[in-house]
């Protein structure tokens, strides 16, 4: 369906929201497969290090869930943020995030189903909405949900991908390391690139004063760059500091560099 819906935008047959309306607000929640079992994040099982095919499969369930989760967020933010913000996002907005929306959906499919060539469905095991609860905490404000979910969870993914592709290899599983290291490794660097890339374009905005009806305009124009504002929304709508390591080429590569994260890091030692 988010494949459609970017094939339908691309054609010119779905129009952006133009303001001016009241704005309407999208579900708290997004429809859920009923044959999820939801728990707390702390009531998570161990789910190993890829050692045993059942380590291995708890990680695909992981992942699956997490692209799942993906999609939602991609679709949330356009509907949630494009109305009450619609004379500074451009159509570029709307198309950056149907391709992120669209990725997201493939993820989910080409790994829900190695998932059961491994003999477990999605859902055999139990979940947690740890993102979709964060992206609710940023609920109220565009650039808070860019810097937590499109930026700080996203590089995340990326600093933990490199060692999650190598647990599969090592554990002799080259299918699922393939899977993740050639299309969803490299395509979630571009998604990481789109959040960086609408902060800063935000930033600009208030800058040069053309989003003056928006109501994060004012609290832009506090700070003297976009990582500093960036510092501010993190400290402000995340809970704990960033976590070393960092997979700084792959942060680099969409355009996260260092004067981002280090001043948010835990300290070593």
């Amino acid at each position: 369906m988010t494949s459609v819906c970017l094939d339908l935008y691309e054609q010119g047959f779905l129009k952006t929201p133009s303001g001016g309306r009241s704005r309407r607000v999208p579900p708290e929640t997004p429809g859920k497969d009923a044959r999820l079992e939801f728990v707390g994040a702390h009531q998570m099982p161990n789910r190993g290090k890829g050692g045993s095919l059942a380590s291995r499969q708890a990680i695909l369930h992981s992942l699956v869930h997490i692209e799942g989760c993906a999609v939602d967020l991609a679709l949330d933010i356009m509907a949630r943020f494009g109305e009450e913000n619609a004379t500074v996002l451009t159509d570029a907005f709307y198309h950056d995030f149907l391709v992120v929306a669209s990725d997201e959906a493939r993820h989910y499919q080409e790994l829900k189903k190695r998932l059961r060539d491994t003999g477990m469905e999605y859902g055999d095991l139990p979940v947690h909405e740890g993102l979709w609860e964060s992206a609710m905490e940023t609920k109220h404000s565009l650039p808070a949900r860019l810097a937590v979910e499109s930026c700080v969870h996203e590089a995340r993914g990326l600093d933990i991908l490199p060692q999650t592709i190598a647990r599969f290899r090592n554990g002799g599983d080259e299918e699922s390391a393939a899977l993740l290291e050639k299309v969803v490794y490299p395509e979630e660097i571009t998604h990481c690139a789109v959040g960086v890339s609408w902060l800063k374009r935000l930033f600009d905005a208030a800058r040069q004063g053309t989003c003056s009806d928006v109501p994060w305009m004012k609290e832009a124009l506090e700070f003297d760059s976009v990582e500093c504002w960036f510092h501010w929304l993190v400290r402000n709508h995340f809970r704990g500091n960033l976590k070393p390591p960092f997979n700084e080429q792959a942060r680099s590569k969409a355009g996260f560099s260092k004067e981002w994260y280090m001043p948010l890091a835990t300290k070593s030692g």
